[in-house]
């Protein structure tokens, strides 16, 4: 599929056929793998996340924050020795994470939701055979008989 060149073969390459394998074996790379797909998807979750990661820092921590009796929890750190832990700042980026994983699988679900299935037709019995037919047929289609 892909022409394999080697470093003497390059050298005999024309400049511009050089440019116009590169170009074509690209845009085969691109179809084959669905690259552009994912890049849209990539580009769309960064997005997203910038959207969401507002509304958990503008409106749900604040809520957060009142119900704590200090208010700024991100801030909690203890000190053990000369070496200082942000426990506040992890628990938050924690709670930041689910909160986040929660909005994508709640909009993820949202927009990958199947239609229902149709509803089967109405099937009666045939009396000669007892095979399933559709309610609306005159004439089984396993035996031939009358319905």
């Amino acid at each position: 599929m892909f022409k394999e060149f080697r470093v003497s073969e390059l050298k005999k390459l024309d400049v511009n056929e050089l440019k116009e394998f590169r170009i074509s074996e690209f845009r085969i790379f691109l179809k084959k793998n669905n690259a552009v797909a994912l890049a849209v998807g990539f580009i769309m979750g960064a997005a997203v996340s910038k959207v969401v990661t507002a509304l958990v820092n503008d409106l749900i921590m604040p809520i957060i924050g009142m119900a704590i009796p200090d208010g700024d929890w991100r801030k909690l750190d203890f000190a053990v020795g000369t070496g200082k832990f942000l426990v506040g700042d992890f628990l938050g980026t924690v709670v930041d994470f689910f909160i986040i994983a929660f909005v994508v699988f709640v909009i993820t679900k949202t927009l990958l939701k199947e239609p229902p299935a149709p509803e089967p037709p109405a099937m009666k019995n045939c009396k000669a055979c007892t095979e399933s037919v559709p309610m609306a047929a005159t004439k089984c289609k396993f035996c031939g008989d009358p319905v």
